[in-house]
């Protein structure tokens, strides 16, 4: 069987996915240890049987609806190629908004940044990439994301992030940040989407919380400024009907200059405020 074959024959099984052909290019290329221009350049070359038979069975895992990012062990985000695992969410390009946030509000020349369920580290790893004269730190409740965000770090040699295992806060106490991030749970627990497509595979208790997903969105909301310095900003990633809700609640709460930010798709997926107040309290 020929590359160009095998390709073939894996879009053909995966038609079901969004994009067959892309999932079988990065399966391949993941089963040679090559690029995908590589498999452009050699489309004629016979695939050892080893080879063939690792790849089938990655695609006959694929089309059952196992991630690629699992199925590889590898996701790029921000241009970085994390690591990844089960235990933690797939890193997504709608995530970036998320980053770019947080850099547009990075205005001086040092700080410090504090990500929040940081998973395999992407969004805290893409910010310190950026702007190295910045302390970041991550934080997840889960050991195993924890060392999973510490190795890609050492990997992509990122030495102005560290991270660290605590339930949101709880190991923080006395620090201050100048920019909060998160990408928290925010699914409601009914929502039939939790039964489609890559989310079916990924931990729950990263995507699913209480009251319609909003809880850990307003908790965080009301903590934050507990650990923020005076005009630090919170940045949260949400679903795309929970902008008015969670800009709602920001001002409530006390924050100044609230705004959202639309992803790829043009729906809202980020909001923030400053907390401008300085002394810590939230209603």
């Amino acid at each position: 069987m020929t590359i160009d074959d095998a390709l073939r024959e894996a879009a053909a099984r995966l038609a079901s996915s969004s994009t067959p052909r892309l999932d079988a290019e990065v399966l391949l290329a993941h089963v040679c240890r090559v690029d995908r221009t590589w498999l452009y350049t050699w489309g004629d070359r016979e695939l050892a049987a080893e080879q063939a038979e690792r790849f089938m069975a990655l695609v006959a895992r694929r089309v059952e609806g196992e991630p690629v990012a699992y199925l590889t062990g590898r996701r790029e985000f921000w241009g970085l190629e994390l690591e990844t695992s089960p235990a933690t969410l797939i890193p997504r390009p709608d995530t970036e908004r998320l980053v770019e946030a947080a850099l547009g509000v990075a205005t001086a020349e040092k700080g410090r940044l504090l990500d929040l369920g940081t998973g395999t580290g992407a969004v805290a790893l893409a910010f310190a990439s950026e702007r190295p004269d910045w302390q970041v730190v991550g934080t997840d409740l889960a050991a195993s994301a924890v060392r999973l965000a510490t190795g890609n770090a050492e990997r992509l040699a990122i030495a102005n992030a560290t991270f660290i295992e605590s339930d949101w806060f709880a190991a923080l106490t006395g620090r201050r940040f100048d920019i909060i991030v998160s990408n928290p749970p925010y699914i409601a627990e009914d929502d039939p989407h939790l039964a489609r497509d890559d989310v079916r595979f990924e931990p729950r208790s990263a995507l699913v919380a209480a009251d319609a997903g909003m809880a850990a969105l307003n908790w965080l909301i009301r903590m934050a400024p507990h650990h923020l310095t005076r005009d630090g900003w919170l940045w949260l990633e949400h679903g795309f009907e929970q902008g008015p809700a969670v800009r709602q609640r920001l001002a409530r709460t006390g924050y100044r200059q609230v705004i959202s930010h639309r992803d790829l798709a043009g729906l809202e997926r980020v909001s923030g405020g400053a907390w401008e107040d300085g002394d810590g309290s939230a209603g």
